[in-house]
């Protein structure tokens, strides 16, 4: 058997590409196999492959992007990203053994690809990814329109036309994506984070593996899976994870406790902490608590339950989630209660709806009459009997231990709500730490979301601060993007510190974590109380809505003091042309 021969293309993600040949040369050793790896970076090709063992390999493993090689002009190549190497290099080594499969149907170049990139928050990762497939389709010489569902809504809004023309549809989302529309098209789902990291790679993937999906299946497959393609699908249509249903109710809920929070800040600015006695009534003061607190905050809970729903059993699981969501308040089993009645209305809606089979004739019946009724039968049902009180009991516990934590106790929680919030920066661990805080919020326990928001604050301004203190330990493209991580920073958006970490991860990554551990566990030693869940420095001046505003400032420097710290040690200078690199640790 020939020795395996590869060549890793790793653009601006060196320390990627050197950890891809690790991984390579460890799974190459326990297969009992030599492999001969080239690694291409900006800084040159490590281990060039000689013209012997090219011309001796049956097929060349090409790892990431680049500009086209003459030296394999004409030869069987196996195409896959650094993402799949990392992943499982295994199983890459499997395929390239196997014999080479067809070309795909459809050829990348002049594809017409339309595309919805979505995250919970909608703030940083949403663009990210669209840019990502914006860059890959230009790689790979396809036409994209991409739609943005953030924050503020859709943008760039894809028309029928669009859709009708276009070869296929990609999603790249972290939570529920309206698929409707795209009935009867090829159509292939994916979470941000491949986009992001390897737009073309993830339309490459789209290519091989989107399914059409049927006009009377528009649930959402698992995500970087294809949709499905028949009702066979049953009840995996509506698994793609605990996590994203989650995160879908979490995306939905935020506006009602950001508009609520700030306006019972105002109404205490105004009228003080007693501003909603009756005594207030008629005053302005006493009319913005009023909407704040019974207009949005009583809208939370049920927000969340409806849209954990939704995304489990799409349109026909809201009324039943909402619904589930308004008795967990009523019983006061609060957001626990309403995450448990999101799920079970879902899960028990997507179950009728693929259990109860109608006549052509009847089935405008099901989503206006069966499905809402049943659904909401056996929420209710479930949650007076089962659900309520033990959950109502769990809430109070929570509530009372952590408004009861002082010291060391609190320190440890803020030290792992801190230190989760940097460890992938918009990722699944940052979010699990953000949903955490919000959904508090619902209970009136108000100190680990000032945790969460100042710990995920510091990593993108301790790399702004570093980028300029230490500016030789930074590329000029890192120097020029260090300005605009200090206004994502004070905005918390933590995801503007992913380009650094990106680069180098095994030094950036850990001083991130550490300084956004010490926030957070400053935060809630503290006692630091936030009544809003986002907007960063920009809510800090409305009055109440942060409670020891000082103790807050001071663990954002702190924290972010010591992550440029870290930064300085680890980080080591940037070689200079004719100039060896200082060897700092």
């Amino acid at each position: 058997m020939s020795d395996i021969v590869a060549v890793i293309r790793s653009g601006d993600r060196a320390t990627h590409g050197v950890l891809a040949r690790e991984a390579l040369n460890k799974a190459a050793a326990e297969a009992g196999r030599r492999i001969h790896v080239e690694l291409q970076t900006p800084e040159g090709v490590s281990d060039p492959l000689d013209a012997a063992a090219l011309a001796a390999a049956q097929r060349v493993l090409v790892v990431g992007e680049g500009a086209a090689d003459p030296r394999l002009a004409g030869r069987d190549c196996l195409n896959v990203t650094l993402s799949q190497v990392l992943d499982d290099p295994a199983g890459v080594l499997a395929r390239l053994a196997a014999p080479a499969a067809a070309p795909a149907a459809v050829p990348a170049k002049g594809l017409k690809i339309v595309a919805i990139t979505s995250c919970p928050t909608g703030i940083a990762h949403t663009f990210m990814a669209a840019e990502g497939l914006q860059e890959g389709a230009k790689a790979l010489g396809a036409e994209i329109r991409v739609e943005t569902q953030g924050s503020v809504g859709s943008e760039d809004t894809l028309t029928e036309a669009e859709i009708a023309a276009a070869d296929l549809v990609v999603i790249a989302a972290d939570r529920q994506v309206e698929l409707g529309r795209f009935a009867g098209k090829k159509l292939f789902q994916s979470q941000t984070k491949p986009a992001i990291n390897d737009g073309a790679g993830l339309i490459r993937k789209a290519l091989a593996e989107a399914k059409v999906l049927s006009s009377t299946e528009t649930a959402p497959a698992e995500p970087g899976k294809p949709a499905a393609a028949d009702a066979g699908a049953g009840i995996a249509l509506g698994g793609a994870g605990v996590y994203k249903h989650l995160m879908t109710g979490v995306s939905f809920m935020l506006p009602f406790v950001v508009a609520g929070g700030i306006l019972i800040a105002i109404a205490f600015a105004l009228g003080g902490i007693y501003v909603y006695k009756d005594e207030f009534q008629g005053t302005l003061g006493w009319t913005l608590f009023q909407i704040g607190k019974t207009g949005a905050f009583s809208l939370m809970v049920p927000a969340l339950a409806g849209y954990i729903a939704f995304s489990i059993a799409d349109r026909p699981g809201i009324a039943p989630g909402m619904a589930g969501g308004v008795l967990a308040g009523t019983i006061g089993a609060g957001f626990i209660g309403g995450i448990l009645a999101g799920f079970i209305a879902g899960y028990s809606v997507l179950w009728l709806n693929r259990a109860i089979k109608l006549p052509k004739t009847l089935q405008g019946l099901k989503p206006v009459l069966i499905l809402p009724l049943l659904g909401v039968s056996i929420t209710g049902l479930l949650m007076f009997y089962v659900i309520g009180k033990p959950t109502a009991e769990l809430l109070n516990a929570l509530t009372a231990w952590l408004q009861g934590m002082k010291g060391a106790q609190a320190a440890v929680l803020g030290l792992i709500l801190g230190g989760m919030m940097a460890v992938d920066m918009g990722g699944p661990i940052n979010k699990a730490a953000y949903a955490f805080g919000t959904t508090l919020l619902a209970a009136n326990v108000t100190e680990p979301m000032a945790a969460v928001m100042c710990a995920g604050m510091t990593p993108p301004l301790a790399l702004a601060i570093a980028t300029k203190i230490f500016a030789a330990r930074f590329t000029p493209e890192e120097r020029e993007a260090g300005n605009a991580a200090f206004v994502l920073g004070l905005s918390f958006v933590t995801e503007g510190a992913i380009p650094f970490a990106a680069r180098d991860p095994f030094r950036v990554i850990p001083s991130l974590i550490a300084g956004s551990a010490v926030a957070g566990a400053i935060c809630m030693t503290l006692g630091v109380q936030l009544n809003v869940p986002h907007g960063g420095i920009f809510v800090l001046p409305i009055p109440n809505a942060v409670g020891n505003l000082p103790g807050f400032v001071i663990a954002m420097l702190v924290g972010t003091a010591v992550s440029v710290a870290a930064l300085g040690v680890v980080k080591r200078r940037i070689a200079v042309a004719g100039k060896p690199a200082a060897q700092t640790a």
